[in-house]
């Protein structure tokens, strides 16, 4: 599952984990992204000292035996994340989808989180080459909340899962699999038991972070038509 930030990729790695068919992976290359790049992002620290940093080992164990002997494998990974140079090639044996979120929900949430925000940050560049590479199915996160039923039903049979109702509530909380930045990130997720409900009206945006939307919303308007 490709995603960008602040974009229900959490929920929807809740709701996949609910499954007793699934294991799940947070954001494995999220700690190799931050020691080849240098960024300075919440908790830097922390995720260099836990999580794996070495983009080839990542990559192995993305197609290795999946973790507690389960039948299948739900990985969250971020575009940005895949930066030049770490390997790709992995993905072409995996299902690939992407979930896409409105940049302006996406820009007013992360900002909420970052001080300063770039567009390399909120990965539309990325998700839409990543496609353009590997194809694969694009969901809206907004019709996820809408429906998360009917969405999750469609978004199962697309790639020949039965759909589980496990999928649409979850015990509030942290849970295992989270990497050691949920405790920056993850606080509103921890306090749900399933989907919200539909948004409200789309945030404006301060002038400075107007360039941003307009150089991502052609990206996402392109991903969008292509939804299921």
């Amino acid at each position: 599952m490709w995603s960008g930030p602040r974009n229900l990729s959490t929920a929807m790695m809740y709701a996949f984990g609910n499954r007793t068919d699934f294991a799940v992976w947070d954001e494995p290359f999220y700690a190799p992204y931050l020691a080849a790049t240098g960024l300075e992002h919440p908790m830097r620290k922390e995720i260099l000292a836990t999580h794996e940093t070495d983009p080839q080992v990542v990559a192995g164990r993305c197609l290795d035996t999946i973790p507690a002997q389960k039948p299948h494998f739900y990985m969250k990974h971020m575009p940005h994340h895949m930066i030049d140079g770490f390997p790709l090639d992995w993905a072409k044996d995996c299902v690939n989808i992407h979930l896409i979120r409105h940049p302006a929900r996406v820009i007013a949430s992360y900002g909420a989180k970052r001080d300063e925000i770039t567009l390399d940050d909120i990965g539309y560049v990325q998700q839409a080459a990543l496609y353009e590479t590997n194809g694969g199915l694009v969901i809206d996160s907004a019709d996820i909340r809408k429906d998360p039923e009917g969405m999750l039903r469609k978004l199962c049979d697309a790639i020949n899962l039965p759909f589980d109702p496990a999928m649409l509530a979850w015990p509030a909380g942290p849970r295992e699999a989270d990497g050691v930045w949920a405790a920056h990130w993850y606080n509103a997720v921890h306090k749900s038991t399933g989907f919200a409900g539909a948004e409200g009206p789309l945030p404006t945006l301060d002038a400075v972070h107007q360039h941003i939307l307009g150089a991502a919303l052609p990206l996402y308007e392109k991903l969008y038509a292509r939804k299921l």
